[in-house]
């Protein structure tokens, strides 16, 4: 009862909070708060906390487990607390290089998710034609579970401590709320050292346009050195969703829609996407 309490506070406080911001600095003008699909991501917003949570819980602690098995390393405090060198560095170093390497992992993990048979489970993430706060939350569970525990394990295994990383992921959960607003922000000189909601919202432009571009969760200079970065200077994106892959509009469709067959359509080659 406590969980979904703060499941209501939470959307109360946030919609508050981002609906204001996209109603001053609003990217693509004109767009209503409430839009045809909000409902479905409703549902999202408390299924995700109320179950895909639990099993994300239980598949990277049995995760951590079976590597920390295969490693030779006794599971016990150590797996919590951090171990090996990691340890021997002050914690401020420790938290830079958490957040470094698990962007790395968290690029090439959603890098991944972008082909072959994993982009169906993340089309259900881009098949919002309107973006917009609330449209973050639109994850398939398959996408979030393996997301996570791909972060998990690679981090626990070097040896950073667990309890930070449960600090961790929910400020990504909350920084990609506000990376998906509808609002203008490019964050001027930083804009190639943290990623802003222009940065990312071009990322969910169509396909012929940003859609493999602009991996990173946090730090845009890593899409520059594998060169997916695409954020042209004087432009917002306006157009959204999928053309290539069909993502039904009902919550119900979209859990069940990476399992089922589907009829292939032409997708566009690499050459017909933007260059940077």
């Amino acid at each position: 009862m406590i969980q979904i309490l703060g499941i209501f506070i939470g959307l109360g406080a946030l919609s508050a909070l981002l609906c204001t911001l996209e109603w001053i600095f609003p990217s693509v003008r004109g767009q209503p708060l409430w839009r045809e699909d909000s409902r479905v991501d409703l549902l999202y917003w408390f299924f995700t906390p109320l179950v895909t949570r639990a099993i994300s819980r239980l598949v990277v602690v049995a995760a951590v487990a079976l590597v920390f098995v295969a490693m030779g390393q006794r599971l016990g405090p150590h797996a919590v607390e951090g171990f090996g060198p990691v340890l021997l560095q002050p914690g401020w170093l420790i938290v830079i290089e958490m957040f470094l390497l698990g962007d790395l992992v968290g690029y090439w993990t959603h890098r991944c998710f972008h082909a072959g048979f994993l982009w169906k489970f993340h089309a259900v993430h881009h098949s919002s034609t309107r973006l917009d706060w609330l449209s973050s939350v639109r994850v398939h569970p398959v996408n979030d579970v393996v997301a996570k525990a791909v972060q998990a394990v690679a981090l626990a295994c070097l040896g950073f401590p667990l309890k930070m990383l449960a600090g961790y992921v929910p400020f990504l959960t909350l920084y990609a709320i506000l990376l998906h607003a509808n609002v203008s922000w490019s964050f001027g000189p930083l804009r190639y050292a943290i990623a802003s909601p222009l940065f990312h919202r071009w990322h969910h432009t169509r396909e012929l346009q940003g859609l493999d571009r602009n991996f990173a969760p946090l730090f845009p200079f890593i899409d520059i050195v594998f060169g997916t970065f695409y954020m042209p200077k004087g432009e917002q994106p306006s157009r959204f969703g999928t053309v290539f892959t069909h993502v039904p509009e009902s919550f119900i469709g979209q859990l069940l829609f990476p399992f089922l067959p589907t009829r292939r359509r032409p997708t566009p080659g690499r050459d017909s996407l933007p260059q940077t």
